[in-house]
């Protein structure tokens, strides 16, 4: 049976950008399809009208939207991982908050030993835990 429920992602232009960064950071990670608007439109040639990704097995979509938006993605949905190792748990945190806005350094916290959550530069939450 495939997948009942997918998270969805809109971007305004930088999907592709999107999904090949977080395709790098994980394993078991597949662009699985991905449609460009063409020169007829509606959005940019060149930008994702669809597409289909795997990150750690785990199965989402993404577009450019072709109308903007007056919102965004915000953190009171995020992207939870939960990490393998101490390494594993820093070089995702590294990535992901490089040029976009920690939310909760990496640190020990009462409900995690090391545990850190931060907005990646495209404004998709994610929260990291080493249970």
């Amino acid at each position: 049976m495939a997948q009942k429920i997918t998270t969805f992602l809109m971007f305004e232009g930088v999907a592709e950008e999107a999904i090949t960064f977080y395709t790098s950071l994980f394993d078991d990670a597949e662009v699985r399809s991905l449609v460009r608007y063409g020169s007829e439109g509606p959005g940019a040639e060149g930008t994702v009208q669809h597409a289909v990704f795997t990150l750690a097995g785990q199965e989402y979509m993404a577009i450019d939207s072709h109308v903007s938006h007056a919102f965004t993605f915000t953190p009171s949905i995020s992207l939870y991982v939960q990490c393998e190792s101490e390494a594993e748990l820093e070089r995702l945190y590294a990535a992901l908050s490089q040029d976009g806005v920690p939310l909760m350094p990496l640190d020990c916290y009462g409900f995690s030993k090391r545990f850190g959550w931060t907005n990646d530069r495209f404004g998709v939450s994610w929260q990291l835990n080493l249970p």
